[in-house]
């Protein structure tokens, strides 16, 4: 059973930023993902990152705010999260996608085979 952990979460005033981690096992590649979901809403896709070659894709929501990275030696992905809004707040996930690679590493909810089990991130106004 493969298991990932975020770290990170926490509450801030808006205009903050916050720094969410990651643990993933997988050593092949893969497509990594953060996901969002607000209390009666879907679970929305915001940014994934293709670890062979570090291709990136952002929602609209979080372009220019949001950054997807990698650490490969820790086993580690990160979100850094700036200039945060009230409406970014609600239980962030990360996830990982072992099929689809390259142009289809897109956070596409039904795409991803493994997940995290949240961190809540708070923004207040």
């Amino acid at each position: 059973q493969v298991q990932l952990a975020e770290s990170g979460g926490g509450s801030v005033q808006a205009g903050g930023s916050l720094k969410l981690s990651c643990q993933s096992p997988i050593k092949d590649r893969a497509c990594l993902g953060w996901f969002r979901q607000a209390p009666g809403n879907e679970r929305e896709g915001l940014a994934t990152l293709y670890t062979l070659g570090g291709a990136r894709f952002y929602a609209d929501s979080v372009k220019g705010r949001f950054t997807i990275t990698q650490d490969t030696i820790q086993g580690t992905f990160y979100l850094e999260m700036n200039n945060l809004q009230p409406e970014d707040s609600g239980m962030y996930y990360c996830a990982a996608d072992v099929t689809h690679f390259g142009f289809d590493c897109r956070p596409h909810r039904q795409n991803f085979d493994y997940w995290g089990q949240g961190t809540q991130v708070t923004v207040s106004s």
